[in-house]
């Protein structure tokens, strides 16, 4: 997005423009709106704005759900924003804490502000691009306890509030089409500054979910969240907004539950074992969390195979930890062999699943020629030494 693309956008006429539109879809209903517009005497760039926006807040319900209708995004700021449901834990952290003055040092457009604004806690919000730092101060009008600040986060006045938030900008500079920063010393802040001012105030970092544990600090508490199966980030705690006694967190969030397990330090892993009558996928945030070992033993279950993360027992437990499934046969893996055995079973809807071993499941599709009614999950792993392809049936 262009600066005067914004400044036209934020009009009075390009506001009610954007809220007069039916809802966003895809296809011919787009190049007629963008007809019937300029028809009625808009510009092209007007235009062009609003239809892009109308385009991001469709998107964005998947983060934000019905706020999304009244809020401004980019692009690349909405790719990089909080979840709404990520965003009240972490505001939760600092209530919980007593906190009341905030820095989100790197805002972006506003996502995490909006849920601390939204607990009465006074916000002040730092974002170094201009474009952004507009659209964040669009979204947080609303919230007298916020104040946007077009600033450098490592200039920003530490001393004026009782707690920090950083959310480091991980890709390069840019609306759209940025590219992922690999090395922590270039991220805005850097980790080391970010690191630096955790000593001073409570901190809370958000993070990649990906991020090398190598970084992770001796002091203070990681957790890794997940929302309705996807990792989505890694959250470094520090000082009061730190749980005493929790180094380690998996938060798993479906819809609108929660589920948290903690632990002092990575759990030490469980034995491998037979294969059971049921296996266990664990969460993508247990797994980065390092905590297997502690699920495993809370459901009364071995490791598959050493090293990889897929658990199994003859019992079924239910847990919010991980995804369940009846194993039904195991066949050797031999993609011949395992054709047959598919089409003799009617399998035509198969889920692939892989860990272990080098196959893709992409390429893997095609060549077992599924045909049939039933449907199925096929794991190829390696159990007992070999490689092995496990067909069972995803449990509710």
């Amino acid at each position: 997005m262009q600066r005067t693309d914004l400044e036209q956008l934020m009009t009075a006429e390009g506001l009610r423009l954007l809220d007069s539109l039916p809802p966003y879809t895809n296809g011919s209903s787009i190049l007629r709106s963008v007809a019937d517009l300029r028809k009625q005497g808009h510009s092209a760039a007007l235009v062009g704005a609003v239809m892009t926006q109308a385009r991001l807040r469709a998107k964005a319900k998947v983060k934000f759900g019905p706020f999304a209708e009244r809020m401004l995004f980019t692009e690349s700021g909405l790719e990089q924003a909080t979840r709404l449901s990520v965003a009240a834990a972490h505001a939760g952290r600092f209530q919980a804490a007593g906190l009341t003055r905030v820095a989100d040092l790197g805002c972006g457009i506003g996502a995490d502000a909006l849920a601390f604004a939204a607990l009465d806690l006074e916000v002040t919000a730092v974002e170094r691009d201009e474009i952004t730092a507009a659209i964040a101060a669009y979204n947080l009008a609303p919230f007298p306890s916020a104040t946007v600040v077009h600033g450098d986060a490592e200039t920003f006045d530490l001393e004026s509030v009782d707690a920090l938030y950083f959310d480091p900008a991980r890709r390069t500079s840019g609306h759209t089409n940025t590219a992922r920063l690999t090395d922590p010393a270039d991220f805005s802040p850097s980790l080391d500054f970010v690191f630096e001012a955790a000593r001073s105030r409570p901190t809370g970092v958000k993070l990649g979910p990906g991020l090398d544990r190598a970084l992770l600090p001796e002091t203070g508490e990681a957790q890794w969240i997940s929302v309705d199966g996807q990792v989505v980030e890694t959250g470094l705690w520090f000082g009061s907004v730190a749980r005493p006694g929790i180094r380690r967190a998996a938060l798993v969030i479906r819809g609108d539950t929660r589920h948290e397990l903690t632990a002092a330090a990575d759990s030490d892993d469980v034995e491998q074992g037979p294969l059971g009558g049921y296996l266990y996928e664990p969460d993508g945030s247990v797994i980065r969390a390092r905590l297997i070992g502690d699920l495993a033993r809370t459901i009364g279950a071995h490791l598959v195979s050493s090293q990889i993360a897929y658990l199994t027992a003859d019992a079924l437990v239910e847990t919010p930890f991980a995804s369940a499934f009846r194993v039904r046969e195991v066949f050797p893996y031999n993609v011949s062999s395992l054709k047959r055995e598919l089409r003799a079973r009617r399998i035509g809807s198969l889920e692939i699943k892989k860990r272990g071993v080098d196959v893709d499941p992409a390429a893997l599709r095609p060549r077992l020629a599924l045909q049939g009614p039933e449907q199925a999950t096929l794991f190829v792993t390696r159990a007992e030494g070999r490689h092995v392809a496990i067909l069972a049936d995803r449990l509710p």
